[in-house]
């Protein structure tokens, strides 16, 4: 490598701030937090300063150099094996003794540490300060405070690094052991395990000895924090707060994602009879235009207009609950409930991940220690909706039970999805039970969930984030697949044998079992065509109807009605397509990432057939029940 280039390792434990520090650095936007599935692999970045080149590498949090997780078993092995010219260690001025343990475990094997006291600003809140000369002489190293949210102390970390990495390296000072010799007959594994103990137990008595020292409290008025908890974690206010806000979300989504969809609508049906007299001018022929604009463009068009704006909305809210630190204590509050089933307490942070996406809730169960809880985090994750599904619902809901309109019939469809998520959850559990206790039996273990401090969410960056990170990432692949899927649909619409087109011959085949189900043939042909995404399936159904072999241009929520309640659709159609819109397979996405993340195709099978049989049993129960009462 040559001179003026060095290479910084960012490390430090969960909920540190490193993310934001790492931001600053190198001006990047990206977020890796500590939560399921975002720090698996490792973020680099870099920046120049005073001529001079860096590459930063932010590292999954970890707590100490003995790695219990796929995570920090990523940071250890950059830490040990990358040729690194400085480690800088973010570190929380809120708790300062959980950060100094990992500290003085790097200063023994890393020659060049720097310490970055991040969250000054929210140490300065609970009227803690922190005597940052006096930390740096107990420690022997280089300390810079910071408030990276705001770039306090970015420019000042830049320099000490820089100077740092230019000084020759250190010895690093050896720390006294205090365990005596093995005795005669003590195995030499055994008399290793004990000095590891007792050294690990030396360095955490000297961590607290340092912050106690460097770490003045004043006295506070009132704890907000505690305050806050004693409400949104207790038994009683815990869970009814938690679906109060989610249902909050709800509503957000469904009012505010009316207008946006009928303008995105409009501007489509724009495009398509541009794109129709393009296609003219060139003399194309008929069945090209009409495959090409009726059927590729006005697909893609109906799942954008429709996906986006409650994707757009939901998203950003979503992210809001994470930035604040209110997502720590929805695992808090639904720990107690896993542990019962013989699951994970983990898989509550998997599960959050699978309502964004559930392929990446499956990535998320890395986090899960256990092989066997991380399988049954992996099976169960799609029992809760993903974002693709939550357009069909939000629709169905609007249409069939409040199509009225106006704020009440929002708020009751709202409460509606609240409703029927609770049950996704609850059905998620009784399947985790029902996999601890046959398939993969075995004892739960347990673990120590950190509860960050509630933090006012940057909603500049919360909703660029979740915008570039989520939104357009998920929208993008929706897209890829939505245009060949348009194609599909169209060419079996307009292809004949016989006396009807393929499509129709499909959905008379399929009707019987969907007549069963409480749907139709279309509707269960429409599942099946969605396998690579769950935003295809009302597209495809509403295409399946037309006569035409064309998706409808629908430019409000009463046609949409119009053509699904002139094809025999009534609410109890509308609640078994709910139903099994939450309970089906999940997407060729998510099932290809659990055959990648079990290894086995047994597994993914596993994963396709427990939601799908699920949904066929509440489906068949529901229509059922459903005759009986219309009768």
């Amino acid at each position: 490598m040559s001179c003026g280039e060095y290479r910084i390792a960012l490390a430090g434990c969960p909920n540190v701030g490193k993310s934001t520090v790492f931001n600053r650095l190198t001006g990047l936007r990206q977020h890796t937090g500590n939560w399921a599935g975002k720090t698996v692999e490792t973020a680099r970045g870099v920046y120049w300063h005073n001529g001079e080149h860096y590459t930063v590498t932010d590292l999954p949090g970890l707590y100490s150099l003995e790695a219990a997780s796929a995570e920090e078993r990523v940071s250890c092995l950059h830490l040990q094996q990358a040729q690194n010219d400085a480690v800088v260690v973010v570190a929380d001025a809120t708790s300062l003794a959980r950060s100094l343990y990992l500290v003085l475990s790097l200063r023994e094997c890393c020659p060049r540490v720097l310490l970055c006291v991040n969250l000054l600003d929210e140490a300065k809140k609970k009227h803690i300060r922190i005597d940052l000369p006096q930390l740096a002489q107990a420690l022997g190293l280089p300390v810079v405070g910071t408030a990276a949210r705001g770039g306090r102390g970015i420019a000042q970390l830049k320099t000490e690094i820089a100077r740092l990495c230019q000084q020759k390296p250190a010895v690093p000072p050896a720390v006294p052991s205090a365990t005596p010799p093995a005795k005669a007959g003590e195995s030499t594994g055994a008399t290793e395990n004990m000095e590891t103990e007792a050294h690990a137990a030396q360095l955490l008595q000297r961590a607290a000895e340092i912050a106690a020292q460097v770490t003045v409290v004043d006295p506070l008025p009132h704890n907000h924090d505690l305050q806050l908890d004693r409400l949104l974690t207790s038994r009683a206010a815990g869970i009814p707060a938690m679906l109060l806000l989610l249902a909050l979300v709800l509503w957000i989504t469904i009012r505010g994602a009316n207008y946006p969809s009928a303008l995105l609508s409009s501007w489509f049906h724009q495009l398509e009879a541009a794109f129709s007299a393009f296609l003219l001018r060139l003399a194309a022929p008929e069945w090209l235009r009409a495959m090409l604009a009726e059927g590729m463009l006005r697909s893609l068009g109906w799942v954008v207009a429709v996906m986006l704006p409650p994707m757009a909305i939901f998203f950003p809210l979503f992210t809001l609950l994470e930035d604040s630190g209110y997502l720590p204590r929805v695992a808090f509050n639904l720990d107690h409930c896993f542990r019962r089933c013989g699951a994970h307490g983990k898989q509550a942070l998997t599960m959050c991940m699978g309502f964004g996406c559930n392929a990446c809730g499956v990535t998320g169960c890395r986090i899960i220690e256990s092989p066997r809880e991380r399988l049954i985090a992996m099976l169960t994750n799609s029992f809760v909706p993903c974002n693709g599904r939550f357009p069909t619902l939000i629709l169905l809901a609007s249409i069939f039970f409040f199509p009225a309109g106006g704020s009440g019939a929002q708020l009751g469809a709202a409460f509606l999805l609240t409703a029927l998520i609770t049950g996704s959850i609850a059905l998620s559990l009784a399947f985790s039970w029902l996999l601890s206790h046959s398939l993969l039996r075995g004892l739960p273990s347990s673990f120590v969930l950190e509860l960050p401090p509630y933090r006012k969410p940057q909603v500049g960056q919360v909703i660029l984030r979740s915008l570039l990170d989520r939104t357009l990432f998920v929208l993008g692949r929706a897209v890829l697949v939505a245009a060949p899927a348009g194609l599909l649909i169209w060419l079996l619409a307009n292809i004949t044998a016989g006396d009807a087109s393929l499509l129709a011959h499909l959905t008379r085949w399929l009707d019987p079992l969907g007549r069963l189900l409480g749907l139709d043939g279309v509707i269960l042909l429409a599942f099946l065509l969605g396998l690579p995404a769950n935003e295809l399936v009302l597209p495809l159904a509403l295409m399946g109807y037309l006569a035409g072999g064309s998706l409808a241009e629908l430019g409000s929520l009463a046609q949409l009605r119009e053509v699904l309640v002139a094809n025999g659709w009534t609410w109890l159609t509308a609640l078994c397509t709910m139903l099994f819109s939450l309970f089906h397979f999940p997407c060729a996405t998510t099932l290809l990432t659990i055959r990648k993340e079990s290894g086995s195709t047994k597994w993914m099978l596993a994963a396709f057939l427990l939601p799908t049989i699920a949904g066929v049993f509440l489906c068949m129960l529901t229509a059922q029940l459903g005759r009986l009462f219309l009768t």
